[in-house]
Protein backbone atom coordinates (compact mmCIF):
# COMPACT_ATOMS: atom_id res chain seq x y z
CA UNK A 1 0.00 0.00 0.00
CA UNK A 2 0.86 3.91 -0.49
CA UNK A 3 1.00 6.52 2.04
CA UNK A 4 -2.46 7.81 0.95
CA UNK A 5 -3.91 4.19 0.06
CA UNK A 6 -4.16 3.37 3.52
CA UNK A 7 -7.46 1.84 4.85
CA UNK A 8 -8.35 2.33 8.03
CA UNK A 9 -9.78 -0.62 9.64
CA UNK A 10 -10.61 -0.69 13.32
CA UNK A 11 -10.84 -3.22 15.82
CA UNK A 12 -14.62 -3.18 14.90
CA UNK A 13 -14.91 -3.24 11.56
CA UNK A 14 -14.90 -6.70 9.95
CA UNK A 15 -12.23 -7.24 8.20
CA UNK A 16 -14.40 -8.40 4.87
CA UNK A 17 -15.52 -4.94 4.53
CA UNK A 18 -18.85 -5.34 5.52
CA UNK A 19 -20.79 -2.21 7.65
CA UNK A 20 -23.78 -1.03 9.43
CA UNK A 21 -26.67 -3.51 10.42
CA UNK A 22 -24.61 -6.57 8.37
CA UNK A 23 -21.70 -6.07 10.34
CA UNK A 24 -23.61 -6.15 14.18
CA UNK A 25 -25.74 -8.86 12.98
CA UNK A 26 -22.60 -11.03 12.20
CA UNK A 27 -21.23 -10.22 16.03
CA UNK A 28 -24.44 -10.60 17.89
CA UNK A 29 -24.05 -14.45 16.74
CA UNK A 30 -21.28 -15.28 18.01
CA UNK A 31 -21.95 -13.01 21.22
CA UNK A 32 -25.13 -15.48 21.95
CA UNK A 33 -22.99 -18.48 21.86
CA UNK A 34 -20.38 -17.07 23.73
CA UNK A 35 -23.37 -16.35 26.35
CA UNK A 36 -24.72 -19.76 26.57
CA UNK A 37 -21.11 -21.59 26.66
CA UNK A 38 -20.19 -19.15 29.97
CA UNK A 39 -23.52 -19.65 31.25
CA UNK A 40 -23.23 -23.23 31.33
CA UNK A 41 -19.48 -23.32 32.26
CA UNK A 42 -21.16 -21.68 35.56
CA UNK A 43 -23.68 -23.90 35.97
CA UNK A 44 -21.42 -26.78 36.14
CA UNK A 45 -19.08 -24.97 38.59
CA UNK A 46 -21.74 -24.41 40.35
CA UNK A 47 -23.02 -27.42 40.79
CA UNK A 48 -19.45 -28.91 41.48
CA UNK A 49 -18.87 -26.41 44.33
CA UNK A 50 -22.52 -27.16 45.72
CA UNK A 51 -21.32 -31.08 45.98
CA UNK A 52 -20.77 -31.89 49.30
CA UNK A 53 -17.17 -33.64 50.03
CA UNK A 54 -17.28 -37.19 50.67
CA UNK A 55 -16.60 -38.57 53.97
CA UNK A 56 -13.62 -40.36 52.73
CA UNK A 57 -11.82 -37.47 51.43
CA UNK A 58 -12.56 -35.46 54.83
CA UNK A 59 -11.26 -38.97 56.78
CA UNK A 60 -7.95 -38.11 54.53
CA UNK A 61 -7.68 -34.88 55.25
CA UNK A 62 -8.40 -35.53 58.90
CA UNK A 63 -5.09 -38.03 58.92
CA UNK A 64 -2.88 -34.73 57.77
CA UNK A 65 -3.21 -33.14 60.83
Amino acid sequence: MKGGDKKDVGANTPASGVKGEAARKRRSAPHKEENQVSNALRSVYQRAVDEDIPSEMLDLLRKLD
